[in-house]
């Protein structure tokens, strides 16, 4: 055996040999009538450039698998032949000729400039990261994979699999090609074994895209329903489920229909906005708590709602005492007769009154809260507690005398304080019998306050109070009732105005005591007993006007 391996043995070729088993520089038998290598002659660096003794053709080698390179069929000796180079002959090769190219000066040679290796040392071609893995003799070359039997799948030529499917990654293959890695030498010594796909992974990427084109189906018909869609609604006038809901000062239509759909009434904001659009009142609806069937459609629902039989409102009229609308809330609440009224005097400065109101709010007035539950409609049903309710009208008061500005009007009036003018106006509203009239008895009171009128000499003389001590509402008192009675409400017996507000005052009772008439008046009666209030300038006019009343009423 040579030192490049070859020999005439039954293993002409070295398992070392980089050239192992190799047909070709492909890896490929040479094709019908054309050299392997290109057409050129094979050159071999490691060998010294002598002449080689003739050798057993390379056809021996491997019965008849592969030809001889020196008598293939159609072998063409020109192509061989190297500037003058060498020329077959039936024994071997010629080597005695000259014109032979050096094999290290061979520029077509790319391992031509490298110096020869000396024994096992010789430098290993294939080993460089960048080039192709050495080829293998056929006995050793890997079969074409068969298809899975579990999975039915065939990788193709290519002999492949995405790392994905197969369990593994890039950086694995890549260690498995490296020269001389684990793998390589446990290729050398039996076969990797074969990675088997996951059915799991396929079953995983179908749910993933699948989920995927459902989502986009959703939200894209969701997005369509939202803007091109019908809103969806119920029909007809509900079920025979009622439902209680409370809409505050201000809700606006989406508020409103949102506290609809909470209680069941209807199915949807945007069909209650909806109707509310098309209907010309649908900007009406009041603050309030409001009886609703379930399940309407929400044109019936807001049709119902701009008629006063939906609304579950208490509704205080102007004038009413604090009595009064404690029995109301007491009712409403279904709670204890007094449980609202204990809670007013017991709490009253954590109720929400202005700080002006607290700071004259002395020990003779007999209700802290009279005056400060504002005439309006408020929301009062079952589960809410009286305080809240209570809060609610003194907030309403706060925000009207604001607007009002009693405090600037307190001053110009020549009154002590803003909740001396409440009073007048509480005088105004329980004294006048129409609204025509509140001026004129706006301007008695104040003309009646004057420290020079010689009239009245202070006292105001009003009925209304007298009746609001004793808790009643009589036209005729008798003037024993009156003398006799010390109570500081008594505005017989004592000058001036009483402690506080004997009811609630409503818009024009407000504003005419703050703008009252200018003309002078000092009494008034009213000569029917009901309706009808006539005034007078001077003491002898009042003297006419309260026999016109004593003869309309029998007395």
């Amino acid at each position: 055996m040579t030192e490049y391996g070859r020999g005439p043995g039954s293993e002409p070729w070295h398992p070392e040999d980089p050239l192992y088993g190799d047909g070709g520089w492909g890896g490929q038998q040479a094709e019908h009538g054309q050299p392997p290598y290109g057409g050129q002659g094979q050159y071999h660096p490691q060998q010294p450039q002598q002449a080689h003794p003739q050798q057993q053709p390379y056809g021996d080698w491997d019965a008849g698998q592969q030809q001889s390179y020196g008598h293939q069929q159609g072998y063409d000796p020109l192509q061989a032949q190297y500037n003058g180079g060498p020329q077959p002959h039936e024994g071997g090769w010629d080597t005695g000729q000259p014109g032979q190219v050096p094999y290290g000066g061979d520029p077509a040679d790319p391992y031509g400039q490298q110096s020869a290796a000396y024994g096992d040392e010789r430098p290993d071609f294939y080993g460089t990261p960048e080039a192709y893995p050495p080829p293998e003799p056929p006995g050793r070359r890997r079969a074409a994979p068969e298809p899975d039997h579990e999975t039915g799948w065939d990788p193709g030529p290519d002999q492949g699999e995405h790392a994905f499917f197969a369990g593994g990654d890039e950086d694995e293959d890549r260690d498995a090609a490296a020269p001389g890695s684990r793998s390589e030498r446990r290729g050398r010594g039996g076969k990797k074994p074969k990675k088997r796909r996951s059915g799991c992974a396929c079953l995983v990427v179908a749910a993933v895209f699948a989920g995927g084109i459902g989502g986009v189906g959703y939200f894209g018909y969701q997005f369509y329903q939202d803007r091109f869609g019908t809103a969806p609604d119920y029909t007809g006038n509900g079920t025979s489920a009622r439902a209680t809901v409370t809409i505050d000062k201000g809700a606006t239509g989406g508020a409103i229909g949102q506290a609809l759909k909470d209680a069941g009434v209807v199915k949807s904001v945007d069909a209650f906005v909806s109707a509310q659009g098309k209907n010309p009142d649908g900007q009406k609806i009041q603050a309030g708590v409001y009886t609703l069937n379930k399940e309407m459609s929400a044109a019936s629902a807001l049709e119902l709602m701009l008629s006063p039989k939906s609304r579950n409102n208490l509704i205080i009229p102007e004038g009413k005492r604090n009595k009064w609308v404690y029995e109301q809330i007491d009712k409403r609440l279904e709670l204890t007769a007094g449980t609202t009224k204990n809670i007013a005097q017991k709490d009253w400065k954590q109720l929400g009154l202005p700080q002006w109101a607290v700071n004259n709010i002395g020990s003779k007035v007999k209700d802290p809260l009279e005056g400060f539950l504002y005439p309006s409609s408020y929301p009062v049903a079952k589960g809410q507690k009286p305080e809240d309710v209570l809060k609610k009208m003194v907030a309403q008061a706060t925000e009207e005398y604001e607007e009002l500005g009693v405090e600037s009007k307190a001053k110009e009036l020549k009154l002590k304080n803003p909740f001396e003018l409440i009073t007048v106006a509480s005088l105004v509203q329980a004294e006048g019998k129409t609204h025509e009239d509140f001026r004129k008895m706006a301007e008695v009171i104040y003309n009646r306050l004057k420290p020079g009128n010689m009239e009245t000499v202070g006292f105001l003389q009003f009925d209304s109070t007298f009746n609001y001590l004793m808790g009643q509402s009589k036209i005729k008192i008798s003037e024993k009732e009156i003398k006799t009675n010390p109570d500081p409400y008594n505005t017989y017996k004592h000058t001036g105005l009483p402690p506080g507000p004997i009811g609630n005052p409503g818009e024009v009772a407000l504003k005419a005591a703050v703008k009252p008439s200018t003309d002078g008046w000092l009494y008034f009666v009213a000569t029917d007993g009901m309706n009808k209030t006539e005034f007078a300038k001077t003491h002898a006019e009042f003297l006419r006007l309260k026999e016109k009343f004593n003869a309309s009423t029998g007395g």
